[in-house]
């Protein structure tokens, strides 16, 4: 549908299915979903002159001197929220944030996503992109409820278990149902490695509207657990000793008639990737660790990222190698639709619009500058250290101290996005770094 066409299907459809609040979707900086609500007569307004809102009042939006923003509604994400009453009921649309003068503003992640996605498009390239997300189910916000510090698990149940200890399942099916009447599509939802750990893999979107799905998804899940009595957690290692919170991302790259071009065979192609694809997936490489404080944002973070074999500590790619940051799964005959990278480093704590930027402008500019594809990672992954593989940073102060370096990542974001993120994760990373932990006072406290 045009754009159009699609604003009057939500005007229509506001009035037929009695929609007294439709709330207005945006992303600050860090990832976090920030709404407000307006009432059905201000829709077609807001359609063709956007609603202003105070910016400064967002972190890294805009300053108290620039702060007027105006949120224009994207008319095709327009979606009813299943878990409000149906009877003066609630819908939700993503917005693109403008300035006055009708301007992208610059701070919106959306609008950085959007610019690299155009100029994909420019150049004959698609993004397409399943997300797989994992998280945690506990029995209470330990922040604020219990004063504890120690989450509780719901189960002991493992990896894809079926068995009475697997206490989610039906979160899980409350979780599907409620994506899926907002036109979510789930591809499977399961109980993932850890105690209490479970995940939710989405079907196949453009880059945008994947993003769109993953900010959903998130509030659903949150959304689903607390209508349980429960807690949903993305922090990537909420408990020690057990296996962290991953969000694993598919990527490939079709044309404008819908033709994998990720795919090949024959002479030239590797594990069935094309040319193109090795170029793209040589560009993701060569730039993980400048981007790793998208990918991996927090200083929880790289609690996850610890040499175990089953997370990437360094910037290699392979087919088997689960240990790898981009993998290749097996290629399945007569699917080449289906033939795509991996990417097994980012966690659930990453702002996906951003993620979708930086990894769709490496991948670009490995394509525009033809690089090889380094040879697959085949050494187990205690002996990478020696392979000579590029290290992927230990925690979140290395993960910043390549990123203000770098030339690549401050371009793809932009001035505003890259100084922000920049400041914001400085400030984060010495204020951990003063913070006195359980685990220093368990070693000193009594020592020496």
């Amino acid at each position: 549908m045009t754009n159009e066409q699609n604003i009057d299907f939500v005007l229509r459809s506001v009035e037929e299915r009695d929609i007294r609040f439709v709330r207005l979707w945006f992303t600050d900086v860090l990832g976090n979903l920030k709404s407000f609500a307006i009432s059905p007569e201000d829709l077609e307004e807001a359609f063709e002159e956007g609603i202003g809102f105070d910016g400064s009042a967002v972190k890294g939006f805009s300053s108290l001197e620039e702060s007027d923003m105006l949120a224009f509604p994207d008319a095709s994400t327009f979606q009813v929220l299943p878990w409000r009453p149906s009877e003066s009921g609630v819908a939700r649309i993503f917005c693109d944030i403008k300035t006055p003068q009708r301007e992208p503003f610059l701070g919106d992640p959306r609008a950085c996503l959007l610019r690299q996605f155009r100029e994909a498009d420019k150049a004959g390239y698609v993004m397409n992109v399943s997300p797989e997300i994992q998280f945690f189910y506990f029995k209470e916000d330990t922040t604020v409820s219990s004063g504890s510090a120690v989450p509780v698990p719901l189960d002991n149940a493992g990896y894809f278990d079926l068995t009475p200890e697997d206490s989610a399942r039906d979160l899980r099916r409350d979780l599907t149902l409620a994506l899926e009447q907002m036109s979510v599509p789930v591809e499977y939802s399961y109980h993932a490695l850890a105690p209490s750990q479970n995940g939710v893999s989405l079907r196949y979107s453009e880059a945008i509207t994947c993003a769109d799905n993953i900010m959903t998804a998130r509030l659903v899940i949150k959304q689903t657990a607390f209508s349980h009595g429960l807690f949903a957690s993305f922090m990537p290692k909420p408990l020690s000793g057990v296996p962290g919170s991953a969000m694993f991302l598919y990527q490939s790259l079709f044309d404008h008639d819908g033709n994998n071009l990720f795919w090949a065979k024959g002479e030239g192609s590797i594990h069935h990737l094309s040319k193109t694809a090795q170029h793209y997936a040589a560009g993701i490489l060569k730039y993980a660790p400048e981007f790793a404080l998208i990918t991996n944002p927090t200083v929880n973070s790289y609690k996850r990222l610890v040499p175990n074999g089953e997370v990437p500590c360094y910037a290699t790619w392979g087919s088997k190698n689960r240990s790898a940051f981009v993998r290749v799964p097996t290629y399945k005959p007569g699917k080449e639709l289906s033939r795509r990278i991996e990417l097994r480093g980012p966690d659930p704590t990453c702002n996906p619009y951003l993620i979708m930027a930086v990894t769709l402008a490496a991948g670009m500019k490995g394509i525009a500058d033809e690089l090889p594809l380094p040879p697959e990672s085949t050494v187990p992954f205690d002996q990478l250290a020696e392979s000579g593989a590029a290290r992927l940073p230990r925690d979140l102060g290395e993960a910043i101290r390549e990123f203000e370096n770098s030339e690549f990542v401050h371009e793809a974001l932009g001035d505003h996005i890259f100084n922000y993120l920049l400041e914001e994760k400085r400030r984060e990373w010495a204020e951990y770094s003063q913070t006195v932990t359980d685990w220093e006072l368990r070693h000193y406290y009594g020592g020496f």
